[in-house]
């Protein structure tokens, strides 16, 4: 699952979650806009209620915090790093998933990947890294 979408079916990321990175990426960067502890805290690896949770949901629980105080979501930017798979066929799908969830039009979702060029344990395909950014609007 990369963005709340299913881009392969043979291979994935292992994680206490569904492995989304580029979900995690996003709702850790929601939480930090918003000076809250990250997704470990409110989704602990520990805790078996947790285990293969969508991690759509745990976008949504970001957004939901955001929300209790006050504020809406302008735009995210998001950037995954991988050789594999081909992101490219995926971003609409993905920008759909996610729009809703934000409360942005798909239009504001960016979505990016580039590869690690064969360098490192990310050039070898052990695995997969995602950054986001958002801008938040918050009550003064």
């Amino acid at each position: 699952m990369l963005g709340g979408v299913c881009v392969h079916k043979s291979h994935g990321l292992d994680g206490h979650s569904d492995a989304d990175v580029l979900c995690h990426a996003l709702a850790d960067a929601l939480l930090g806009a918003i000076g809250e502890p990250d997704i470990g805290h409110w989704f602990p690896p520990t805790d078996p209620a947790c285990a293969g949770i969508c991690s759509l949901r745990i976008v949504e629980k970001a957004v939901e915090l955001l929300h209790a105080k006050g504020g809406k979501v302008a735009n995210a930017d998001c950037t995954l790093i991988a050789e594999a798979p081909r992101i490219l066929p995926h971003v609409p799908m993905m920008k759909e998933a996610l729009a809703p969830i934000l409360g942005v039009a798909p239009g504001r979702v960016g979505i990016k990947a580039t590869t690690n060029e064969k360098l490192g344990s990310l050039g070898r395909e052990e695995g997969m890294a995602a950054f986001a950014t958002v801008c938040v609007l918050l009550p003064e």
